[in-house]
């Protein structure tokens, strides 16, 4: 798994490649969003148009990364869910936790769109 980042305004752009199936991968998002707060930076977009799959420790990593944003007044958007991913968001609900954005953009703008 690798995880790409961009920095857009204020806004962090993170793309996930590979599978969120627990392990290093894991702990490897969550380390890249504590590592953004460190730096003052709340508002993140985690893309997920490259991962085919998650199991409950990669929503347990989401979760932990949203929880820690909210918890400095920030925000996580996800874009670009594939089919397989939504519809696990939606089995266990945290679709009502999590925005969710059919593209980077949309959800880029969402932010902007809070701040007024």
């Amino acid at each position: 798994m690798a995880i790409k980042e961009k920095i857009v305004n204020d806004v962090a752009i993170l793309t996930v490649h590979g599978n969120l199936m627990g392990g290093s991968e894991t702990q490897e998002l969550r380390d890249k969003v504590y590592s953004l707060i460190a730096d003052g930076i709340i508002k993140v977009v985690v893309d997920l148009s490259k991962v085919s799959w998650i199991n409950s420790t990669g929503l347990g990593a989401l979760m932990a990364s949203y929880t820690s944003l909210v918890n400095k007044n920030g925000e996580l958007a996800i874009a670009h869910a594939t089919d397989k991913v939504n519809s696990l968001l939606m089995i266990t609900q945290l679709i009502k936790i999590f925005k969710n954005y059919e593209t980077v953009d949309r959800a880029v703008a969402s932010f902007q769109k809070s701040n007024k």
